[in-house]
């Protein structure tokens, strides 16, 4: 059984097949799937997907690239989603330092402000850290929230003991599956085993076999095995490893119908 820690399954790109997409995740053995959400705008549809289905866990944030689009009145509404006990975390949220738009000032203050609200409501989060790892390593000092998940991590063997040490778990997907990855295949295969959860962030970042295709949270079982491969494992022990880990990073992942 796996968990897939970051899916955007409230994406309109499912929404022609969207119960199909579950189906194939649960054959996969892909029982839990968090789902992180990225604007206010999306907060109601995903109470409701998560609601309906089980297995699919609920997160809330404001997404660092969508910021542009936010209003002040959004955070009370992000406190309101939070102030109940089926959401698991605090996410998608963070910095994208690829972008010039939103600028990386703006971006820090919508962060700043989901941080605290993590810290106000005891939650972990879901971090968005692309070219932007140290800035929000210094963020996440001053802010001192219980820890949660770097999604796609990508950076140095140096930052990534410095989030683990902040209680913070990295996640890996499709981008491992690549021989070019060197450096993610790198640290996928010589980080501690309570490090690393596995994550789709489908429909995005597909994984080699799928290039320029839809990705789906199915692909985690075959992500577990390029994992399994890399650290001279078994598809079991990663199974079991990384399912651990995503319910040490978020524990209210262990009242979710349908967990693996």
């Amino acid at each position: 059984m796996f968990i897939d820690t970051h899916c955007h399954l409230d994406a309109t790109a499912f929404d022609p097949d969207r119960a199909a997409v579950i189906a194939r995740a649960h054959a996969a053995g892909v029982m839990t799937m968090v789902v992180p959400a990225v604007e206010a705008g999306g907060f109601a549809a995903l109470e409701a997907l998560a609601g309906a289905t089980p297995g699919v866990a609920r997160a809330f944030g404001l997404h660092p690239l969508f910021v542009d689009r936010a209003q002040p009145a959004d955070l009370d509404l992000l406190a309101e989603r939070l102030d109940q006990p089926s959401v698991v975390a605090v996410g998608e949220i963070g910095l994208d330092g690829y972008v010039s738009a939103p600028d990386l000032a703006a971006q820090r203050q919508w962060f700043a402000a989901q941080l605290d609200l993590a810290h106000e409501f005891d939650l972990p989060v879901i971090l968005h850290v692309r070219h932007a790892v140290d800035a929000v390593i210094q963020l996440l000092r001053r802010a001192r929230v219980r820890g949660g998940i770097a999604h796609a991590f990508n950076g140095s063997r140096q930052q990534a003991d410095q989030l683990l040490g902040m209680g913070i778990k990295l996640g890996f997907g499709g981008t491992l599956t690549f021989a070019g990855s060197r450096r993610i295949r790198a640290l996928a295969a010589g980080l501690p085993e309570d490090a690393i959860v596995l994550e789709t962030d489908a429909p995005d970042i597909p994984p080699s076999w799928a290039r320029g295709q839809r990705n789906e949270p199915a692909a985690v079982a075959r992500i577990a095995a390029e994992l399994a491969a890399l650290r001279g494992s078994t598809v079991e022990d990663v199974a079991a490893m990384t399912s651990r880990n995503a319910r040490a990073a978020l524990p209210r992942l262990e009242a979710v119908s349908g967990g693996a």
